[in-house]
């Protein structure tokens, strides 16, 4: 009887036929799926879960952005397709010369003055008062809410109605205090009374929801900071702005932030305060024509979009100097610090 001595292998190790070489081939490969399907979802499963948003910013947030740049270096205008070709900087060297532009800016800024700093103030206040026990107190978080989820073409139909100069209820609660009782106030007749008709819409829509974040910022602070305050002899107002706005930082800059763009933003609230809307004149004579007006009437009325594309990049950069010049002097009068 004769044995077959397994012949050795380059390893060193024996093996009796190829078909057990085979087998463990076989095995090998049978491990490395899972591991291969293991490095696939650890190193590129992450990137695939995030590709449509990017494909989607790339689509609809990108290329109109870097389209709208290349649009404001030309001459682009829908009544004359033969007025083609490189413009250069002439749209924005037109700007300088443009009094509607010039006028727009103006209400731009008086509208954001009006409406932003008194809203951010009594937001906070609501705040400060949400803050505190209240009875029903759900119900009353839940109320200051009501007008921000209230649709804006609604809400600005009724306040255009409310700011009638014959019979709108605002020159009527006026009346009761001795204002406006020979002459009623035409609201749309000068820059100043449309300005605060305007701002008084847009902030009956956002103090609730700015009154919102800083409630929840709030709710972060201690209570033992406030009762030792109040151990010292603080006050319930000088607790506010030497405990919580200085707490409460960094969500007072987001909404000087917000608020800013939202304020160089304003359409549809001076867009619906016009008895003649289509015409995005703001007014007879523009008392109250905001940028984002005047940039649709020059795109989509005058359809001259090479120029209109020049004013939102204008508008852009408008938005960038005074925001960051907002949270400079946000962070000053907080105490400047941040967290």
């Amino acid at each position: 009887m004769s044995t077959t001595r397994a012949a050795p292998t380059p390893s060193g190790r024996h093996t009796t036929n190829g078909r057990n070489g085979h087998g463990d081939d076989m095995a090998r490969g049978r491990s490395s799926w899972p591991d291969r399907l293991y490095r696939f979802d650890t190193r590129y499963m992450p990137y695939v879960l995030i590709a449509p948003f990017f494909l989607i910013f790339l689509v609809f947030g990108l290329f109109p952005l870097v389209f709208n740049g290349v649009i404001a270096l030309r001459n682009y205008r829908l009544d004359d397709p033969t007025l083609t070709g490189w413009a250069g900087l002439a749209n924005f060297r037109q700007l300088f010369g443009d009094e509607d532009f010039w006028n727009a800016l103006y209400n731009t800024f008086g509208i954001f003055l009006l409406s932003s700093v008194p809203q951010l103030l009594l937001a906070l206040i609501v705040a400060s008062l949400l803050n505190r026990r209240l009875r029903a107190q759900t119900w009353w978080r839940v109320g200051v809410l009501l007008p921000y989820v209230t649709p804006i073409v609604a809400s600005t139909m009724v306040f255009s109605v409310f700011f009638s100069r014959d019979f709108g209820m605002a020159n009527w609660v006026l009346g009761l205090f001795g204002i406006g009782d020979r002459e009623p106030i035409n609201w749309r007749a000068d820059k100043m009374h449309a300005w605060i008709a305007i701002a008084t819409m847009v902030n009956w829509k956002w103090i609730g929801y700015n009154a919102l974040l800083y409630l929840a910022a709030m709710q972060s602070i201690p209570r033992d900071v406030y009762e030792a305050a109040a151990v010292d002899g603080a006050g319930p107002w000088r607790q506010l702005w030497r405990i919580t706005v200085p707490m409460i930082q960094p969500v007072i800059v987001f909404t000087v932030i917000l608020s800013t763009i939202g304020g160089f933003q304003l359409f549809i609230e001076p867009m619906l305060f016009d008895l003649n809307a289509q015409a995005a004149t703001g007014g007879p004579n523009g008392e109250w024509q905001t940028i984002a007006q005047l940039i649709y009437k020059v795109g989509w009325k005058d359809l001259n979009l090479g120029y209109a594309a020049a004013m939102s990049w204008a508008l852009f950069l408008i938005i960038l100097v005074v925001a960051g010049i907002n949270t400079l002097l946000t962070n000053r009068l907080s105490g400047g610090r941040s967290r």
